[in-house]
Parts: C-alpha cells; sequence; structure tokens
C-alpha cells in the first residue's frame, strides 16, 4: 500500500475529520511530503480540508467525503423500475395491478437467478465427476 492510500485510510477511519499533522506522525514523514500527498487527495475529490488549530498551531482538518452510492438498484427487477416510483396514484398495495407486475418481474428474476445458480452447480459437479474418471 502506498502513502497515499494509506493516508486516505487514516482520514476515512476518523468519521469526524483528522488534523493533517496527526496524518505525517502516524506515517513517520515531513510535513512537506503529507502537504504533496494531500494535494492529491484533494485534487482527486477523495477529501475535504478545512483550517484548523491544533496544540496551537495552525493546521487542517481533513475529511473524506461521504461516497455516493447509487440506490436505483433497490428499485429496480430487470430493467422494470418499481411501479411505486414516483407513483401519485391513491390505490391499495394489495390491489395494485402496476405494483404487482413488479413484483412478478422480481421473482421471475429471483427462479432465473436461482436456476442458474444451479446449472452451475450441476456443471461443476459433472466436471469433478470427470476428474476422477
Amino acid at each position: 500500500m502506498d502513502l497515499e492510500e494509506e493516508a486516505y485510510n487514516i482520514i476515512k477511519r476518523h468519521k469526524e475529520g483528522v488534523f493533517q499533522n496527526v496524518i505525517w506522525k502516524e506515517l513517520n514523514i515531513d510535513s512537506r511530503k503529507c502537504s504533496r500527498i494531500i494535494k492529491k487527495l484533494l485534487d482527486k475529490d477523495l477529501i475535504i480540508r478545512e483550517v484548523g488549530v491544533s496544540n496551537g498551531a495552525r493546521t487542517y482538518l481533513l475529511k473524506a467525503k461521504e461516497e455516493v452510492k447509487e440506490k436505483y438498484d433497490l428499485l429496480l427487477a430487470g430493467t422494470l423500475f418499481s411501479a411505486c416510483t414516483n407513483c401519485t396514484g391513491d390505490c391499495q398495495p394489495e390491489y395494485c395491478g402496476k405494483l404487482s407486475e413488479w413484483i412478478g418481474s422480481l421473482i421471475q428474476e429471483a427462479e432465473r437467478s436461482e436456476e442458474t445458480g444451479e446449472i452451475k452447480a450441476d456443471i461443476e459437479d459433472e466436471e469433478e465427476a470427470e476428474e476422477e474418471i
């Protein structure tokens, strides 16, 4: 692991932020080298830097940027978006045709995944049997 990764991991570990002088001490490098590493992390838009004071000395408080994760996959069944996404209808879920169709798609996708998993397991069993012969 290179110093840049180590510095980033230290920053991520401290949820409330960590002072830059702590990082160069922990990595056992000089402050100039630490500044260069921090500059690279800032250029990659992985961290944010705020002016701060630690033990009476001016330093920077560094925080990892929160990773934005796509959450659309929770709304998808195959390629079909959840029927409830942006739905303005005042319906009961038990009787909603669009929701029922989406749930049906989820079931079909799960069944296909199971079948694919079973086929892979069968192929592996056949290969092992052939190797024994």
